[in-house]
């Protein structure tokens, strides 16, 4: 008898979920992980591949993504050959918050 009770608290809570969803509003947080690369062979110093690794990023943001990112981090850089291979993390400001919720979740929750 006691499973009986514990399934009508447990269908009395989904309904009620169900019941309230359509009037919460849709998240709008951006994370968005995006990966390219660049060519090598022309670049002789720090300086020319830093300029380089840079327009990548904002050829990231201008042709990948539609919208303004609050966060752009550079999360891994492989030379493979000739080629820069970058991994570029970019988020708005509610998509940070979303990771931030992500990093501060404990595993064993």
């Amino acid at each position: 008898m006691r499973w009986a009770h514990h399934t009508t608290k447990l269908l009395a809570a989904a309904l009620i979920g169900c019941a309230i969803t359509p009037f919460a509003p849709p998240a709008n947080a951006f994370v968005i992980q995006v990966a390219t690369s660049i060519p090598t062979d022309s670049i002789e110093d720090e300086t020319e591949l830093g300029g380089a690794v840079y327009a990548a990023i904002k050829d990231v943001m201008k042709q990948a993504i539609a919208f303004t990112p609050s966060l752009v981090e550079l999360r891994s850089a492989k030379l493979v050959g000739d080629r820069l291979y970058l991994l570029i993390l970019l988020a708005d400001p509610d998509g940070e918050e979303t990771l931030k919720a992500f990093e501060s979740t404990d595993p064993d929750d």
